[in-house]
């Protein structure tokens, strides 16, 4: 199981973005949508400790799989 202490990091795949918004409403702290074509805009690649619980919803969020967290622990055998 992740602790939340640890540093949180994301990426954001604007080729897969549907634009949906779903990132940016639930992380805005994190994310916003560009305002041309509404794709992702990742704002903190590495958000705050008090943004990280939201970062990972929207990371579950995200229809288009286009947001991908790597914490830690994902690299672990």
């Amino acid at each position: 199981m992740s602790d939340p202490r640890q540093p949180l990091r994301l990426s954001a795949d604007r080729d897969r973005c549907a634009g949906a918004g779903m990132c940016a409403l639930t992380a805005p702290e994190v994310f916003d949508q560009d305002d041309e074509e509404g794709l992702v805009v990742l704002l903190h690649p590495v958000p705050a400790p008090e943004h990280q619980a939201a970062a990972r919803m929207a990371v579950g969020l995200c229809p288009a799989g286009a947001i991908a967290l790597d914490s830690p622990d994902s690299t672990a055998p």
